[in-house]
């Protein structure tokens, strides 16, 4: 997402793309998948979303790429404004669509969202809607398997890898915890993906809970997505890795960043 480009923009041309097939639970969470409705089909929103990415890649430069799923693909809602003011700058652009695993994430990187394109880091965190209906095994597999192909598209781009975010209100429910304890050990997996170099990674989930470990409604109302302080906080926590990562932009004297 550049300037003002927004996510959902549809177009009428139809993209190239492999031959959709159903996933079933059993071919894994690292077996690239698109999404289907009820007729067989590709989701209707999930390909001209798809579209619109590719579009934006063939427009022009991109200097950062956030790739996930609706967490990500917020920057375009409420934190629109956190986004306009924190990454103009670097020509982002957001390719995050609400809803996606692991696997649509791989679907969608097979099927040319990260050709033409040269950012200088790639903002990446996926994993939360496989939470689920795969073991850990299979999620940290998924993972691994996005990081290689990101690099293997992208190999002078940076890749700053973030831990998937705690869920739930309030870690004494019994559910909350041990979802929480699950995504723990999944970030513990991606962890170790850090080489301190190409791939760098980041756990900024303690940012959204107070000393009890609760996640308020006013950062995190659903206690999943955040909100425009959500946005905040995560802006504030990743810049001082991103500013090791990335190269001081350069800007006309003057210019103002769009506010979306």
């Amino acid at each position: 997402m550049c300037g003002l480009f927004f996510a959902w923009t549809v177009d009428a041309q139809t993209a190239p793309t492999t031959v959709p097939t159903t996933q079933s639970l059993a071919e894994g969470a690292d077996v690239a998948a698109a999404k289907f409705d009820h007729s067989g089909q590709i989701e209707g929103r999930f390909q001209h979303m798809h579209e619109s990415f590719l579009r934006r890649a063939k427009e022009g430069k991109i200097g950062l790429l956030f790739l996930g799923d609706s967490i990500t693909e917020g920057w375009s809602g409420g934190g629109r404004i956190v986004w306009a003011k924190s990454y103009w700058k670097y020509d982002p652009a957001n390719f995050g669509i609400g809803g996606d695993k692991t696997q649509n994430v791989i679907w969608r990187i097979e099927n040319g969202e990260l050709d033409h394109i040269n950012p200088q880091v790639v903002v990446l965190m996926i994993g939360t809607n496989n939470m689920d209906s795969y073991s850990v095994e299979d999620i940290l597999l998924a993972d691994e398997k996005i990081v290689r192909e990101i690099h293997k598209k992208l190999p002078d781009t940076k890749l700053l890898l973030l831990g998937i975010f705690l869920r739930g209100a309030d870690p004494n429910d019994r559910t909350v915890a041990a979802l929480r304890q699950k995504i723990k050990t999944v970030n513990e997996g991606l962890a170790k993906l850090d080489d301190g170099e190409k791939t760098r990674y980041l756990d900024i989930g303690d940012k959204f809970m107070d000393a009890d470990g609760k996640i308020s409604k006013d950062i995190m109302p659903d206690a999943l997505h955040p909100n425009a302080r959500g946005y905040q906080i995560w802006a504030d926590a990743m810049q001082p890795l991103l500013d090791q990562m990335i190269k001081a932009p350069t800007t006309e004297p003057g210019r103002v960043g769009p506010v979306q």
